[in-house]
């Protein structure tokens, strides 16, 4: 099983993420830039935490954007 992010990193990703709404996208590294920009992190533990529960959230987005394919065939 995978770690699970604290109510504190969830509920400062989705803070900055209603703030900069287009500055994020579903790469890793790009948003650990962007959260070095636009907030003062302590820490780089914390900052990657938050970048990474960013990218998770903008790669749901995307899934959730495309089209889903039903097959006619049963």
């Amino acid at each position: 099983m995978g770690k699970i992010r604290t109510e504190t990193i969830k509920n400062l990703a989705n803070e900055i993420r209603e703030k900069y709404p287009n500055k994020f996208t579903v790469d890793f590294e790009k948003n650990k830039q962007v959260l070095d920009e636009v907030a003062i992190i302590p820490s780089k533990t914390l900052r990657n935490r938050i970048a990474g529960y960013i990218t998770r959230v903008q790669v749901i987005k995307e899934e959730d954007k495309k089209p889903v394919e039903y097959d006619d065939e049963i």
